[in-house]
């Protein structure tokens, strides 16, 4: 389950280059698992002291394969270890005809409520342009609606940057969430975010900031839809609806392989506006219900 919630987002380096700024031969069992483990030795969120001991393992262990399959197998084992449970060895996307990737949803429900649904998203049959657009250009034409549901569920992750473009008008501007890595602090931002689409805050209409919000979340909520949902965090006009979350807050940052293959490390954690800081754990819901639509409606309507 958890090759399901992946983020896949902030840097990738160019093929053939490790994280050490090296240039290591993936064109072994060993040399490629190797190469990973100089990147994981960088990045990853758990690289401290037990991990100094346990890669001179799956060094030793690299030495004795002679096929590939297996260097994919330490190299997932040594992600797990040191990145936790978001880190993976992520297998390309050969076949588009069977992947599955839904289109965002967006309309007006009764008594003036707008209700959008953003799903996970990885730009493979829908373009990250057509993805912010199909929501963003609906709520910029609904400013009037007396509160909007934001529906998280499902959403195992992908790209968050389309994702938070999308409902741009609804957040404040300045600093949305930071991500917490071994060494600092990174805040991620209104602007930051819709200029990665490609926008301009100053294009972009915004709700009153009384404005009753719903957000509905499962247990598929995961990686860059609990990002999205942390946008929220904090704000006295949003309300959570559902049951809690997935528990993969936490950011990776990917490498491309010369087989084809991405590296997903987890470097750091989120965290909200609160403080307070999200990775493993699941979110829970300001209200835990097996209802969420029909309470988030009944909520906005006694605002």
């Amino acid at each position: 389950m958890r090759k399901l919630f992946l983020r896949i987002l902030l840097f990738t380096l160019p093929f053939g280059i490790s994280a050490c700024g090296l240039f290591d031969d993936q064109s072994t069992p060993y040399g490629y698992v190797r190469s990973s483990i100089r990147k994981i030795d960088k990045y990853a969120l758990h690289a401290g002291a037990d991990w100094s001991v346990e890669r001179i393992s799956y060094l030793k262990e690299a030495k004795r394969i002679d096929n590939f399959d297996d260097a994919h197998r330490i190299v997932n084992s040594a992600l797990a270890f040191a990145g936790g449970k978001h880190s993976t060895l992520l297998a390309p996307v050969t076949d588009t005809t069977t992947f599955e990737e839904l289109a965002p949803e967006a309309c007006m429900l009764d008594d003036g409520i707008a209700y959008v649904k953003l799903p996970a998203h990885r730009g493979v049959k829908v373009t990250d342009a057509d993805y912010t657009h199909v929501v963003l250009d609906f709520l910029q034409s609904h400013l009037d609606a007396v509160g909007v549901i934001v529906d998280l569920r499902d959403n195992h992750g992908g790209n968050m940057y389309p994702m938070i473009s999308a409902i741009a008008p609804l957040l404040p501007e300045g600093t949305l969430l930071n991500f917490k890595t071994r060494k600092r602090t990174s805040p991620i931002t209104l602007d930051f975010v819709v200029r990665s689409s490609g926008l301009s805050l100053a294009e972009i209409s915004k709700f009153t900031d009384n404005t009753p919000i719903a957000i509905l979340v499962n247990d598929w909520t995961g990686s860059s839809g609990e990002a999205t949902l942390l946008c929220f965090r904090g704000l006295e006009n949003v309300r959570t609806f559902g049951i809690p979350t997935a528990g993969y807050a936490s950011a990776n940052q990917s490498f491309p392989m010369e087989d084809g293959y991405t590296l997903l490390i987890t470097i750091g954690c989120d965290v909200a506006r609160t403080g307070e800081v999200f990775c493993d754990d699941p979110i829970a819901p300001d209200v835990e219900t097996e209802t969420p639509l029909e309470d988030a409606v009944a909520w906005i309507r006694s605002q």
